[in-house]
């Protein structure tokens, strides 16, 4: 899996409506498709895809903290915007788009720095013009909850160029 460096790397709309959203997710699974810049940046991957199901795999560092030393919330928030939106997305047909409309996170404990994460979104939902996911943010060894959250997707359907 590669990570776009320049607007380039990214998939163009063309590209993104000639496959479903499952088929999407599972070509930047396989690295045929570049992996968003704000992966890198957040330092978290793509690790398990399925139809209305979809799994990161992240580590917070130091550049991830708030002043007081902890993981920023922001941080949460990416990681389960990212999943739970994509869980959306996986159960998109050819020729439709998504952007998150809303999303709510739930903090319940600290992510020690440096502690690897699964943040796992699941939808079974993805209608004419809106989807809605849930997700939660596990330590990767020790299973504990660390973030829960939900969200709100609007599908789109955009005229084919």
């Amino acid at each position: 899996m590669f990570i776009a460096q320049s607007p380039a790397d990214i998939p163009d709309l063309t590209t993104m409506l000639s496959m479903s959203g499952l088929e999407f997710m599972q070509a930047m699974q396989r690295g045929e498709i570049s992996r968003p810049p704000i992966s890198g940046i957040m330092n978290y991957h793509l690790h398990e895809v399925e139809k209305g199901r979809v799994t990161f795999r992240g580590t917070p560092d130091f550049v991830h903290t708030n002043p007081m030393g902890g993981v920023h919330g922001g941080w949460y928030g990416t990681l389960l915007d990212s999943c739970m939106a994509c869980a959306v997305m996986s159960l998109l047909p050819k020729g439709s788009i998504y952007t998150t409309l809303e999303y709510k996170v739930n903090l319940t404990r600290a992510i020690p720095l440096g502690m690897e994460i699964l943040a796992t979104g699941i939808s079974d939902h993805a209608g004419r013009s809106t989807g809605v996911s849930h997700g939660e943010i596990r330590g990767a060894q020790d299973g504990k909850l660390y973030a829960t959250g939900s969200t709100t997707c609007l599908i789109m359907q955009p005229p084919q160029a």
